[in-house]
Parts: C-alpha cells; structure tokens; sequence
C-alpha cells in the first residue's frame, strides 16, 4: 500500500455522521448562500483565535486579497513578504495592485528574517505580510517593533497555521488582520476551497464584509466596487463541525512529529526546529538534505510519496521577472528550495506507516553517509 504525504479518507469516515447531519441540516434550511452557518462559523472561528470578526469568503487567497483592499492596499503601494511561498501569497499582493518586494528567510526555521526588514523598507511600504509556514509564526514581537512606528499594516498568512501558538497567543491575533485557507490538506481543511479573514478592527471587518459581496451593505447597492467571494453555507457546517477536533488534530500531529524526531535524530536529516516562544502545529514536518531529490525518488520507488513546498522560489519564477530580483538574492530561501521536503503528516496517519517510513528513511541516510 502507498503511503501518502496526506490523505483525508480515514478521517472522513470517523466524521462521517456528524458532517452528513450537518449538510442535511443545510439542504433542510432552504438558505445556501451567507446564512446561519456561516455566521455560526465565522464566530466560532475569530473567537477560537482570540479575534473580534470574521469574514468567510471563497478562499485563502482571496482572504489575502481582500485583506489587503480592507488595509487600503492599492496602486503604487508596496507588501514585503517572502519568496519561499505559495504563489497564492504574491499573487493576491499583485491582484491587490501592489508590488510585492521580498525579504530571505531564518534559514533554520525558513520563515522571515525580521532582521532584514529595515532594509526592505521604502516610503511604498504600506504592508508587511508574515507568512506563517509549515504551522509556526514568524518572530511578531520583532516585526511590530519595525512595523508600528512607522504605521505600517501587518497582514498574517496564517493559511498553514490554524492553532499554531505563539507567546501563549494564537495565529491569527497578532496583526492587523489575518488570512485563513480551508483547502482539503490544511489542518483545519474542508471538501473544496475556503477561506476567512480575521480582524478586531470593526472598520476592516466592514470593509471585508462590504468587498466579498459586490461592494454591497445592503442588497442591490454597491457602496464601492467589489466582488463576489463568499464562503457557502455547506462548506461553513462541515468547517463548523471540524472546528471542534482542531485541538486534538494539532495534538496528534505534534505527537508525530515528536516521534520523528526521536527516530531521525542524528541521520543526516536536518529536522524542523520549533522556534523560542512557538508552538508549532505541523501542518507540515518539513526536513532538509543535500541530496533531496535522490532522497525523493528512493522513497517513492517504496511507495511512500513526500513532497516539496516550495520547490522554486517566487523570485525566480517567469511571471514575477518583471519585479527585477534575480539569482542569488535571497540565498537562504533558494537554498531551503534546493533541500527542503515534507515527510507524511496528517492526524490519521497510522503509527504503522510512520515506522515504515522511518525504516526505509533511515537506512537510505545509512547508504548515503
């Protein structure tokens, strides 16, 4: 049998009745589109994160999107963030009418380098977007120390990081508002895409509100341009009952990683450090290796899949060309794109398919040291 990097099947089948009563209970309503779920949904969720509002929309890159036309994010504007991303993080920027500009990474932990944003800044800078990746914040103390006094906004990419805690506070309060995915793999994920945006500020949660339906307050009048991004009633029941396991799930999967790290430590791997002041959730177990690729091909020819994020950095990528940077620039990003990949990760994985994939991992780093 194949070992996936993830999968939902086993769970699924756990939480089977209680999504199916959940869905019926939604065809029963006779409402489809921004009802009761989705409202039920959006408190449970901003309160879960210590949050005040929270806006569902249709996914976590429009959750970044409109996040950032809520900021006032616009033409001629700036949003520094990372090139070790899913593309989703620069393309909302982009969509938004921004210039994304990049800072490198902490290439222990692969999130932003608060050391070099003073260097990034310019009189642009309207926005800094932390990205919390593979399930632990970005050091936030020291960003707001940059971004405060000067008046800059922070909007969180917390779409990998659902429960991931940092100081004692969770992901998603730490900035001026927050974006939110529910994409299937995500570890709070849903059935399809998904997504939310998460503020105290009620002026940003208006403005989300207003931009994901039509710019409208009211039903056929648009208070400003905007667009159609809403989180549906069915997807907003299945999220609403999944919310209630999204503690044991990141509790299952610190118990995994922790089993990895005593059975990979001293192999050669170059295992994921949780950084001071984190609880990391693992979203991800993310790994290093020179000889990665190698590493990724053995694996699959045993029929166990891992997998890369990100294997380019959005610097080098050709739609972004036009932003000027080049090899070299970020070394630590482009280096951790070279190394890094993620072994099987997801609450039902079974202990079983752990230790295979611990056994045939380590006897590979036999061969190779």
């Amino acid at each position: 049998m194949t070992i996936k990097v993830w999968d939902y099947l086993v769970e699924h089948e756990l939480e089977r009745e209680s999504i199916e009563k959940a869905v019926d209970r939604v065809f029963r309503s006779g409402r489809l589109i921004l009802g009761e779920n989705v409202t039920r949904f959006e408190q449970a969720f901003s309160a879960f994160c210590g949050v005040k509002h929270g806006v569902g929309v249709n996914s976590g890159t429009d959750a970044l999107f409109l996040s950032l036309r809520a900021l006032g994010v616009g033409p001629g504007d700036e949003v520094i963030t990372v090139p070790n991303t899913a593309v989703p993080t620069v393309s909302a920027i982009v969509t938004a009418g921004a210039t994304p500009r990049f800072v490198d990474i902490d290439p222990d932990t692969f999130l932003m380098d608060v050391a070099e944003l003073p260097r990034a800044l310019s009189p642009r800078v309207k926005c800094v977007l932390p990205v919390h990746l593979y399930g632990q914040c970005v050091d936030m103390d020291a960003l707001t120390e940059v971004t405060r006094p000067r008046g800059i906004s922070v909007l969180e990419d917390c779409a990998q990081s659902h429960g991931a805690l940092y100081q004692g506070r969770r992901a998603g309060g730490l900035g001026d508002v927050a974006a939110f995915s529910f994409y299937p793999t995500k570890i709070l994920g849903g059935y399809g895409d998904g997504g939310m945006a998460i503020s105290d500020d009620p002026a940003v949660d208006g403005a989300l509100r207003r931009l994901r339906f039509y710019g409208m307050e009211k039903t056929y009048y648009a208070n400003e341009h905007g667009y159609n991004s809403r989180l549906d009633e069915l997807h907003a029941a299945i999220l609403l009952e999944k919310l209630a396991h999204l503690e044991s799930y990141v509790e299952r999967r610190r118990a995994l990683a922790r089993r990895y790290d005593e059975a990979l430590a001293d192999t050669g791997l170059v295992l994921p450090r949780e950084a001071p002041g984190n609880r990391h959730a693992y979203y991800l177990y993310v790994c290093r290796h020179s000889q990665r690729d190698l590493i990724l091909e053995e694996l699959r020819k045993a029929d166990i899949l891992l997998n890369v994020s990100y294997p380019w950095p959005i610097h080098t990528m050709t739609g972004y060309g036009y932003l000027g940077y080049r090899n070299g620039d970020f070394p630590h990003a482009e280096a951790a794109c070279r190394e890094v990949f993620s072994l099987p990760m997801y609450p039902t994985l079974s202990e079983a398919d752990q230790d295979r994939t611990i056994e045939v991992m380590t006897g590979l780093l036999r061969r190779l040291s």
